[in-house]
């Protein structure tokens, strides 16, 4: 980020007066309270855990009240590894008072905290004594026992009482839950569950609602089950559960998706008692990320339109925008919250989020919707190391849109080098960011395409690969790659392609499917999708996008494995993985490497340890970045003519 100060999570009180917002730093993260109104920081106070060191503080979370403010938090010397996890609690800071207190005595993995209506209990997500964080992006454990049985992490929600800290479980053993949302009334709660093991079943889960009695005997109710809806959204994914202010109801984000966390879709609402869902947003063209209430007819949504961020509000009964409420942030991107595109909003209509764009360095933004501010000054005067702009063509009936990095001191007489930077998912998409890349400021053109797959053109685009994967895609991005040719002095001998996870296959298969490139970066890539299918700790994922496992129609997974077509492939290629990523195993990486050797084509495989599909290891995300910007350079050297 260019030395930028970057705020995390952020908080806006329910009088809409108050932003409770933390700031990251080199040895964790500081807690901040100011004035929605006054963007002075000498009108900022700071609040931490008195006599601790080196502390950590994220997820604040105002009582119902506003006289309280929760937050996650974690101290420890200053000599401890940074690399081992930090037991999180839960902390409260009194209004009144001014002093905070840890309310939790928990161990293992706390995430999404969230009071009660009544403000009697805080709810939150809880792996008892977990060894990794929840998920595939973490580092998978080494392989012992009975797999599949043994060591199992089950999340579930737990919850305690805000005054005395009192803790006790809210859902079974048997079910990991991923999201939850409490009922207006204190006592149910609606969540989002699979059978374990989590990182596995998200694409299958179910919506339920239960009891909030703590050690009640209630059962889950199954509100929505995709699997065996007769809607849309057979088959597809769930996430966001936000119960309406009359309690009646349940409204979340359906759609296809490719990894949790990664959401979008379409808005849409369900009977609380359960039935088939409504969809609220039909043909939106956009992607709806993250939503929210406002009164019992009305859902207010973070959009993501082509590089855009928009607030619309739409008429649930219509199932229409209502007219003239949809802001256009611009090209930025928001953040904040504990999930994706996750806003904080007031009693009363006062948002604040963290905001970031191609022309707007991060701060923090308040107000309500037609009167935004600035209500944070931290990068005041910061100046973006390179130019991005949007670039939108057509191509085979689609309208695609992607970003375009130019080089830092960019001279339109001379000619530059490109990097191809493909994003994973496939339903995921690039935003517009700040401060460029470092690939701009090492001089080459970096170009970030939102091919076909990719969210933030409405439902029909973000399936669009199905049963295709590396095909369409692939000619997306090379029409966007004629486009900016066209356009701007781009060495064509000097043209790279890069990609992480599925941005990492695209890598691989491409290079299969043309000699465009010169020299190749696969990160985390997947090779063969047939052997994939048996290797991976995921493999639930795949039957949306193929349409079926691999042992009813091996055929399809073939077509879009770079082994099939192995022999085509001439183009120099570095990979890299983790040894214990289990979206996208080693052995693919492996197996790709040992192709290109066994060929002739230059390669060279590195294989970090005790690495997942997300790096943690600052020593092997320097060593990694160090090897890429060696390997382009090497291998597409400027001409000397």
């Amino acid at each position: 980020m260019n030395g930028l100060k970057s705020p995390g999570s952020v908080a806006i009180s329910p009088d809409g007066t108050t932003i409770a917002w933390t700031m990251r730093g080199r040895d964790g993260s500081t807690m901040h309270l100011s004035p929605v109104q006054h963007a002075d920081s000498a009108k900022d106070k700071s609040i931490s855990v008195a006599g601790a060191t080196s502390c950590a503080y994220r997820d604040p979370v105002w009582s119902p009240d506003g006289e309280t403010l929760a937050f996650l938090g974690s101290c420890v010397a200053p000599n401890v590894d940074p690399t081992v996890p930090r037991q999180e609690q839960i902390y409260l800071w009194s209004k009144a008072s001014g002093e905070v207190r840890q309310l939790s005595h928990v161990t293992g993995a706390v995430e999404q905290p969230a009071w009660s209506p009544d403000g009697k209990s805080i709810a939150f997500l809880f792996v008892e004594n977990a060894t990794r964080s929840a998920g595939a992006l973490d580092a998978m454990k080494p392989w012992s026992g009975v797999i599949g049985e043994d060591n199992i992490e089950v999340q579930r929600v737990y919850a305690v009482d805000s005054t005395t800290g009192t803790g006790a479980w809210l859902t079974p053993a048997n079910l990991h839950v991923y999201e939850f949302s409490w009922a207006p009334n204190s006592e149910e709660i609606a969540f989002i569950a699979a059978n374990p093991p989590g990182e596995n079943n998200w694409w299958v889960a179910k919506l339920y609602t239960l009891s909030a009695t703590a050690g009640s005997s209630t059962m889950p109710r199954v509100v929505f089950d995709p699997n065996t809806s007769n809607s849309a959204l057979h088959g597809l994914q769930i996430a966001v559960p936000r119960w309406s202010p009359d309690g009646k109801r349940v409204a979340f984000i359906g759609g296809l998706m490719s990894d949790q966390g990664s959401t979008g879709g379409d808005v849409w609402v369900v009977d609380a008692k359960g039935g088939e869902p409504t969809d609220v947003t039909p043909g939106i063209d956009g992607t709806p990320c993250f939503e929210a209430w406002i009164g019992d007819s009305r859902i207010g949504f973070v959009e993501d339109r082509r590089g855009h961020t928009l607030l619309p509000d739409y008429d649930v009964a219509k199932r229409a925008l209502v007219p003239g409420s949809a802001i256009d942030l611009g090209e930025v991107s928001v953040s904040g919250g504990q999930i994706k595109d996750d806003i904080s909003f007031s009693k009363d209509g006062v948002f604040a989020f963290v905001e970031n764009g191609l022309a707007k360095p991060p701060e923090i933004w308040a107000g309500r919707g037609d009167d935004l501010h600035q209500a944070t000054h931290l990068n005041d005067g910061a100046k973006n190391s390179a130019r991005t702009e949007s670039v939108e063509w057509d191509n085979e009936g689609f309208h695609v849109q992607g970003w375009l990095t130019f080089p830092a001191n960019y001279d339109p007489a001379k000619r530059y080098p490109l990097i191809v930077d493909v994003h994973g998912g496939p339903s995921a998409d690039v935003g517009p960011r700040w401060g460029g890349s470092s690939w701009a400021n090492l001089g080459y053109f970096e170009f970030a395409p939102n091919p076909r797959g990719s969210f933030g053109q409405g439902e029909a685009f973000t399936k669009a690969n199905i049963k295709d994967f590396g095909y369409g895609d692939l000619r997306d991005i090379e029409k966007g790659m004629d486009v900016i040719e066209a356009k701007y002095p781009i060495d064509k001998s000097r043209e790279g392609l890069t990609g992480w996870s599925y941005g990492g296959f695209m890598t691989m298969f491409a290079v299969t499917q043309t000699h465009r490139f010169r020299a190749a970066v696969a990160g985390a890539g997947i090779s063969d999708w047939e052997s994939y299918y048996g290797e991976n700790s995921i493999d639930q994922w795949m039957i949306p996008f193929f349409g079926a496992s691999v042992y009813d129609d091996p055929a399809v997974y073939a077509k879009s494995s770079a082994i099939t077509f192995i022999k085509k492939a001439k183009t120099p290629m570095l990979i890299i993985v983790g040894d214990r990523d289990g979206e996208c195993p080693a052995p693919q990486s492996f197996e790709m490497w040992h192709a290109l050797r066994d060929l002739g084509v230059k390669t060279q495989l590195v294989v970090y340890p005790d690495e997942g599909h997300g790096f943690r290891n600052p020593a092997h995300i320097r060593d990694r970045n160090e090897r890429e910007v060696k390997w382009f350079a090497e291998n597409m050297p400027e001409s000397r003519q």
